[in-house]
């Protein structure tokens, strides 16, 4: 299961996703099927965005049907299936103990009881909004995480096959394309002028019945609450229940203000405390998903924690606004712009910083390259420094891959890659000299699966050329010229060849 599940279900009977049963899955993804056209020119993404805050001096009207007739044709159902799977359970605990082995010798594993069993094929149903008119669908990452096959309903019955441009983990956004023209597309409003005490409107598809429209308000704004690397949810007491995620929260002017993901709640149903992720955030994972195939995000490359009152004592400050820097890496682009531990940051690209999860959301949207400016507090003065910042490291490569009905266009179906950072080194132990893509996941009844490939493996070599990266991985298998694929593979503290034949797959 993907982590995101993991951290909600660990909170239960806190935490609910308001989704689909699918939830498993990897966040970088080799390509299995795909339309070469689609991934050489992707349609673009880019919205306008209504600017104007929503109008506070009008009072509550009698009815908002008309708002709920012009948004409900833009909110579709979405419907998953997952594959059945053969599986086995473990060894009973105590078979591998000598005592054993004493009586039964070392052919005792033939008599170790191995049971396997099939996992049937998993059903899962969500929600998503039309973005754009020629077929562009916001909806969460755990709805469609891990499908085998995605379908998109729309409120006036028609169904469309669901392709999965792109995935990200880190905020919980999936980006879906159907092959559809002049769609019913939502109008997108400016979810940094949203204030608490707005009213706002959930409609979705709770629990499979049906579209479904809730009445709330904006009870708080800039929660992080999930455990995900990037939150910045929109708080809401509009009823919102499991199968609402993806879809939409908008106000009382029908414009999109955030994407429902899910609730807080002791008893799986909805208590009135709801979130939902906003259009501003959701927008730029949407843009770069499509015209990259990735999320970009800006790094500083420092450790940072929020500033306690008995912090903020001990640094001599008057309060408790910022982000303290408790480490600053090695020739990362903070220490190239003279960044200490110990100082705090007050100011990032010109723009007050409150605490540091405000800070990691700021720096993640800047462009690598970008040169901006930065203030902080440095043993009480105030002071300025600019930094140029750079990649994040280990930016996933993300899924561009469903099926049309020509054939395969890609070698290594089911198997999953990222990038190597320095965290993934201490953790595997990787030499310096080792480079590579990293295999996050591999299907289970992948032959890739069969031929020993696992992850924790370190790709070295495609087809005898080099493997530097996610993106070389996953460029040297497009357009194979054969179903046989020759891998050099790092593993268990050496390199090994495999080969991995497709030819008969299926």
């Amino acid at each position: 299961m993907n982590e995101l599940f993991k951290t909600i279900i660990h909170r239960l009977p806190y935490f609910l996703i308001g989704g689909a049963a699918l939830v498993a899955g990897a966040t970088a993804a080799v390509p299995s099927k795909n339309d070469p056209q689609e991934e050489s020119k992707p349609a673009p993404a880019k919205l306008v965005v209504d600017q104007r805050p929503v109008s506070r001096e009008a009072k509550l009207g009698a009815s908002f049907a008309p708002v709920v007739k012009r948004v409900s044709p833009s909110v579709v159902k979405v419907t998953t299936s997952t594959k059945a799977k053969q599986t086995s359970l473990p060894d009973f605990p105590g078979f591998d103990n000598p005592f054993f082995r004493r009586f039964f010798g070392d052919d005792l594993e033939l008599h170790s009881p191995k049971r396997n069993f099939s996992v049937p094929r998993q059903h899962g149903v969500g929600s998503g909004v039309i973005i754009t008119k020629d077929g562009y669908v916001l909806t969460n990452n755990h709805v469609v995480d891990e499908a085998d096959e995605v379908k998109v309903v729309l409120q006036d019955g028609r169904e469309f096959n669901g392709k999965v441009v792109g995935k990200d983990s880190k905020t919980d956004i999936a980006v879906l394309k159907i092959d559809a023209k002049d769609l019913p597309s939502i109008e997108t409003a400016d979810s940094d002028q949203i204030e608490v005490g707005d009213i706002v409107l959930a409609i979705g598809n709770p629990f499979g019945i049906g579209q479904t429209v809730t009445m709330g308000m904006v009870s708080a704004t800039g929660r992080a609450t999930l455990g995900l690397d990037y939150e910045d949810f929109i708080q809401t007491d509009a009823a919102i229940n499991p199968g609402n995620s993806g879809g939409a929260l908008v106000d009382t002017e029908g414009r999109l203000i955030g994407i429902n993901t899910a609730i807080l709640s002791r008893s799986g149903g909805n208590q009135g405390i709801g979130f939902a992720i906003p259009t501003n955030l959701a927008r730029e994972v949407m843009e770069s998903l499509v015209k990259e195939g990735k999320v970009t995000r800006g790094y500083l490359g420092v450790m940072i924690q929020d500033l306690t009152p008995a912090l903020a004592k001990e640094f001599g400050l008057k309060d408790h606004q910022g982000a303290l820097v408790g480490d600053v890496l090695p020739k990362s682009p903070a220490e190239k712009a003279g960044l200490k531990t110990g100082d705090v940051v007050v100011e990032f690209n010109s723009k007050p910083v409150r605490d540091s999860r405000q800070l990691k959301l700021q720096v993640a949207r800047i462009k690598p390259g970008q040169r901006v400016p930065l203030k902080v507090l440095r043993s009480g003065a105030s002071k300025t420094l600019e930094v140029a910042v750079s990649e994040l490291p280990g930016t996933e490569k993300l899924a561009r891959a469903e099926s049309k009905s020509g054939g395969d266009t890609e070698a290594l179906k089911g198997v999953a890659v990222a990038d190597l950072d320095a965290n993934t080194r201490r953790q595997l132990d990787l030499p310096s000299n080792v480079q590579g893509a990293l295999i996050t996941d591999v299907e289970e009844d992948s032959v890739a699966r069969e031929a020993g490939l696992k992850p924790g493996d370190v790709i070295l070599e495609i087809n005898r050329q080099s493997v530097k990266n996610a993106e070389d991985a996953v460029r040297l298998t497009e357009n194979p010229k054969d179903k046989t694929t020759l891998l050099r593979v790092w593993s268990n503290g050496g390199s090994h060849y495999v080969v991995v034949d497709e030819s008969n797959a299926g």
